[in-house]
């Protein structure tokens, strides 16, 4: 293209754009420019740099008229007006006399829903990630693609947070009234997927359209699956089931059509990945297309190392879903028939499937509760932490949480979902004493949830948390199912399940004025209430 053709996103004196390169020319622009090698069987390397994950702190939306009274500002930081465009005429100039690439895309597999988007990039590298990561259009829809959205990424930009409003060099502005992202000081590719899908949590619940951030997948009887959950719960595992054909493994919508993807790839840890245990996905390290982030790679063989996380714990293979080999083609499926709820409880108090009401189902999604343990992240004492995410994804909610919840529970009341909160923790004891749940009980219980024999079974209510448990599961160990039968000391068990339900309602009180009394009667009780 031309030096002027970005001239409408405000880009001009560029050295040269690059428009909608393909995959085997943008390895070449990648290696040539120095940006990354290519290891044995194909596969792009690159690093980073000092950022290896998303930089939440740094995440800025503009606050005018138009978001004023839409955007959660209690979760997100907020720009001025005029910050920003200083940001916006400050990257320009910056960007004068580069070489630039830019991919039209798509975000969202719904015809209906789908949004169009440009995304400029500094580096090749990143052209070829969110040509990965987001919906390719045909040739076809190429012809006269008009962007609703622009997202300009710079990562050699350093930001000014006394200039631009920011807090460090390294800046995520949104503005959704000019429907434009810019990033910059961060190499970190994430960063413009997950921008993406702000835009689409910002914009389709207006639609009366769910955004989530799940996986799916869909049996051969035609009833789909979601499943919610925060990192280490189980998500992509649980729902890459060879016998059930994936729909995407990160974000979604839920309109009236169905499920369907929001991405066009996949982003997936590899860090310590096996052949034996992920087969599906560690082929894709060995394949050319993939882009491998910050993985190390040996300077004379070639060879890749997924267990060394020299550079980072967090590292990283972007793949188009089609190297996935049961993977949707049109990644939209029907309505779900079960909602799954994906939490890794290191209380050892819940037990490994329940089944939820609408209202129970609002309450935990809301809630988004996990719990890390000593060794999984720095400054954790022996003690597990809470983690409540909520919607399972708080980063990217735009829109206040209740948002969510509402449809959540009327799309599930609607179309009549089972909904299901899986615990994947563990068991007999909290963590340190009793063991991780097993995964042939949790995928079992999962079957049966699936194929619908679940619902049918005798289920009592938990005395704690109020939902109700199956009492027996051909297949299944009868004892793992009541978790205080699990712990040889009822007594700390009871307390451990009293300390936890009052972690859950005191996490919830920053809700309670914005959901129904339904809603709230699903907290879990406190023996000194009931009493």
């Amino acid at each position: 293209m031309s030096d002027n053709s970005l001239a409408r996103h405000g880009l001009r004196n560029l050295a040269r754009v690059n428009l909608n390169l393909s995959a085997p020319a943008l390895y070449e622009e990648a290696v040539r420019r120095g940006e990354g090698h290519v290891a044995a069987n194909g596969p792009l390397v690159v690093r980073t740099g000092q950022h290896t994950g998303r930089s939440a702190g740094d995440k800025f939306v503009v606050r005018d008229d138009s978001t004023e009274k839409a955007v959660w500002w209690d979760n997100n930081k907020a720009m001025t007006p005029a910050q920003f465009d200083t940001l916006h005429a400050d990257m320009m100039a910056f960007a004068e006399g580069k070489e630039l690439f830019a991919k039209d895309l798509f975000g969202g597999a719904d015809l209906t829903h789908r949004i169009s988007v440009r995304i400029i990039t500094e580096y090749a590298w990143h052209s070829l990630f969110v040509h990965h990561l987001l919906i390719r259009p045909t040739a076809e829809e190429l012809k006269g693609f008009d962007p609703e959205f622009t997202i300009i990424d710079l990562p050699s930009f350093t930001a000014d947070p006394a200039r631009h409003g920011c807090v460090s060099g390294t800046v995520i502005a949104v503005n959704f009234a000019k429907k434009i992202v810019l990033i910059g000081g961060t190499s970190y590719a994430g960063e413009m997927k997950k921008s993406v899908f702000t835009i689409m949590n910002y914009l389709l619940p207006a639609k009366g359209v769910m955004s989530m951030h799940c996986s799916a997948n869909v049996g051969a009887d035609d009833k789909s699956a979601i499943f919610f959950g925060l990192s280490g719960t189980g998500k992509t595992t649980l729902s890459a089931d060879a016998s059930r054909t994936l729909i995407g493994d990160d974000e979604h919508g839920w309109s009236e059509n169905g499920i369907f993807n929001i991405e066009g790839g996949c982003y997936a840890k590899v860090i310590r990945l096996s052949r034996e245990a992920e087969p599906e996905i560690f082929s894709t390290t060995e394949r050319f297309g993939t882009v491998l982030e910050n993985v190390v790679m040996d300077e004379a063989t070639r060879a890749l190392d997924l267990d060394d996380a020299t550079y980072a714990e967090n590292t990283r293979a972007a793949y188009p879903i089609d190297f996935i080999p049961n993977a949707s083609a049109t990644g939209r499926t029907g309505h779900p028939s079960n909602v799954i709820m994906l939490t890794a409880d290191a209380f050892g108090v819940l037990p490994p499937i329940a089944k939820l009401t609408p209202s129970q189902a609002m309450y935990h999604f809301l809630s988004g509760f996990t719990a890390k343990v000593a060794g999984t992240e720095k400054g954790l004492g022996k003690e597990p932490q809470p983690t409540f995410s909520t919607c399972f994804g708080a980063p990217f909610m735009p829109r206040h949480p209740s948002e969510y919840g509402n449809l959540l529970r009327e799309l599930i009341g609607q179309h009549q979902a089972d909904c299901w909160l899986v615990n994947t923790g563990w068991t007999g004891g909290a963590f340190g004493t009793g063991n991780r749940m097993p995964i042939k009980a949790t995928r079992a219980l999962l079957n049966a949830a699936l194929d619908g024999s679940l619902a049918n079974v005798e289920m009592r209510v938990d005395p704690n948390f109020r939902f109700r448990v199956p009492v027996a599961v051909p297949g299944v160990d009868t004892a793992i199912l009541n978790p205080r039968d699990t712990w040889a000391d009822k007594d700390a068990y009871d307390a451990q399940a009293q300390k936890l339900a009052r972690m859950f309602r005191e996490n919830f009180k920053k809700f309670e004025a914005h959901v129904g009394d339904d809603v709230l009667a699903a907290a879990p009780v406190l023996a000194e209430a009931a009493e």
